[in-house]
This record gives structure tokens, C-alpha cells and sequence, in this order.
């Protein structure tokens, strides 16, 4: 399956009959799915069923599902109003009781009274409403599909930068496990040294036994032995999620953590210049790979 980001944007447009739409959907990252509705007053019948249109596309994300719609106004029609036109008709009928001698209105001077016409939009049946509400919904589809495409887009550049980065991880771990002063011979040779001039500073007063014995445990938490091991094994459960795909952010989020765990482990035994540089050059390329996955799906 495909590595995802979770940021994208789409735009589709649709008509049916005399309306014309326009669905635009954006995501940005988050921790869950939340899908945030707004589309015109009288659609709200399809709230549920964009939401479930969402969740079988996308896994997480903050996304906005937005719908403007336009209505063609060459469609209007002239309508009578017959409120209007029945007060009309009672005033002409009190007038003449009242006047008998004034000449009756026209009718084209009673259709010129405010209120007798009106330009209405013309309203749909419920046939033509359900083929709109159809070709919405295939519609939104389409521009979920698009949204999905660029996600996977971007989700593919994060998966190489990703990849590069935990082989820039092997390569200083690799790096780390030769370097020659953590060899047991030389951790041996140093510690020796470092009692021999303990005792030569104190005359002989020091117990060599005890000295040793003290050597020995600090030779013991200095062995990286095991950051070493654990940071192998994160990079192959790397290494194997990216090659399944799909929505493995959260477990590549998780494993970064614990690569930040192992190498300040690492940094926090180290007894040589040369290893605390390669620990710091891991740190920083930790952080640089978790920034990159706390993007993907």
C-alpha cells in the first residue's frame, strides 16, 4: 500500500439541471480523523453521508469539506402572486362603489402593481432534487479521490526522505558499533590506566581490589552493547513498515521516540569524543526523520 501525507487540497464542480456546485476539501495533519462540515442551509440530510464518505478514504487528518452552490438565474420564472392580486381587485371594487363615474382600471394597469408579479426561482420536484443530491454525492467522490491522489503524492516523497534518513541512522550506528575505543581491550586498557595513576596519586593507600571491582561495574555501564542492538532492530521495524505502506504514521511516530531513547542512552554512556559526536549526529537526524513521519497517514 502507498505511504499517504496528510495534507492535500481538492476541487471538483458538478451540475444537475439549472444548479451548479463546487466541492473544495483541504486536510492537514492531526492526530485522528475530524472532519469539519459547511456546505448551504437545506443539505444538512447530507452531513452523515459525506462523513462516512470521508472515513473510507482517509484514516487521519484534520480535512474541511466545503460545497458553494449557484443556481442558474436564466431558469427564474413570473409567477402571480394571488395575495396581491386579490387586494388589488378589492380596492378597484370599494373605488368604484365610491366613484362610479372614474373609468375602470386596465388590466394592464392592475399587473403594474407592485406585488402582483414575482421573479421566482424555479423550485425542483423531488425527482429532479434526488438525481442533484445523487450527482453531489458522486461528485464529492471524485473530489475525495483527488484529495487521496495528492495525499499519496506527498506521502511517497515523505516515504524516500524517510528512508534516507534511517539509512543515514545504520550507516552512524554501524559507525558507533567499529569504533575502536569502545572495543573491550581498549575499555580495559583505559580503565586500567585511569587506576594506576589513582594509585600512584594516593601512594599505594588504595584498595586495588576494591579499585577493580569499581572499574569492572564502570566498564559494565558503559557498554553500549544493547543501544547498539536496539537501534538495528528499529531500523529494520522501519525498513519493513514503509515497505507495507499504508496508514503507518503512528507506528513510525512510536519508533522514532525510541530511536531518541536509545541514542541519548548512547550519548549518556559514552566515554569517548569520537562516540558522543556520532550520538549528537544521530540525534539530529532523528529529529529531521520524526518531523518528516508526524506528516504521514
Amino acid at each position: 500500500m502507498a505511504l499517504a501525507s496528510m495534507t492535500g487540497f481538492a476541487r471538483v464542480q458538478g451540475e444537475a439541471g439549472v444548479v451548479r456546485w463546487t466541492w473544495e476539501l483541504r486536510s492537514v495533519n492531526g492526530k485522528n480523523l475530524d472532519v469539519r462540515i459547511r456546505i448551504p442551509t437545506g443539505l444538512e440530510e447530507l452531513e452523515q453521508k459525506i462523513r462516512e464518505r470521508c472515513a473510507r478514504h482517509l484514516k487521519r487528518g484534520n480535512v474541511t469539506v466545503g460545497l458553494s452552490m449557484k443556481r442558474d438565474e436564466g431558469e427564474a420564472r413570473l409567477t402571480v402572486n394571488e395575495t396581491a392580486l386579490e387586494s388589488v381587485l378589492s380596492a378597484i371594487d370599494l373605488l368604484r362603489q365610491r366613484l362610479p363615474d372614474v373609468p375602470p382600471p386596465t388590466l394592464d394597469g392592475i399587473l403594474a402593481q407592485k406585488g402582483v408579479f414575482e421573479l421566482k426561482d424555479q423550485e425542483d420536484d423531488e425527482a429532479t432534487r434526488a438525481v442533484m443530491l445523487e450527482q453531489l454525492l458522486v461528485t464529492l467522490d471524485r473530489a475525495l479521490d483527488e484529495l487521496v491522489s495528492m495525499r499519496r503524492g506527498e506521502g511517497t516523497a515523505i516515504g524516500r526522505l524517510v528512508s534516507g534518513q534511517v539509512d543515514t541512522v545504520a550507516d552512524l550506528t554501524r559507525r558507533a558499533e567499529a569504533l575502536p575505543s569502545r572495543q573491550l581491550d581498549a575499555i580495559k586498557a583505559r580503565l586500567a590506566a585511569q587506576v594506576a595513576e589513582l594509585l600512584d596519586a594516593a601512594g599505594g593507600a588504595l584498595d586495588p581490589q576494591r579499585l577493580h571491582q569499581e572499574a569492572a561495574i564502570l566498564a559494565t555501564k558503559a557498554d553500549i552493547r544493547e543501544e547498539i542492538d536496539r537501534l538495528h532492530a528499529h531500523v529494520d521495524a522501519v525498513r519493513e513498515l514503509l515497505g507495507v505502506g499504508g496508514a503507518i504514521g503512528r507506528r513510525l511516530d512510536f519508533l522514532a521516540q525510541e530511536f531518541n531513547r536509545e541514542t541519548n542512552t548512547l550519548c549518556s554512556k559514552s566515554n569517548d569524543v569520537e562516540l558522543t559526536a556520532i550520538g549528537l549526529d544521530l540525534k539530529s537526524v532523528i529529529d529531521q526523520m520524526r518531523e518528516q513521519i508526524q506528516n504521514l497517514e
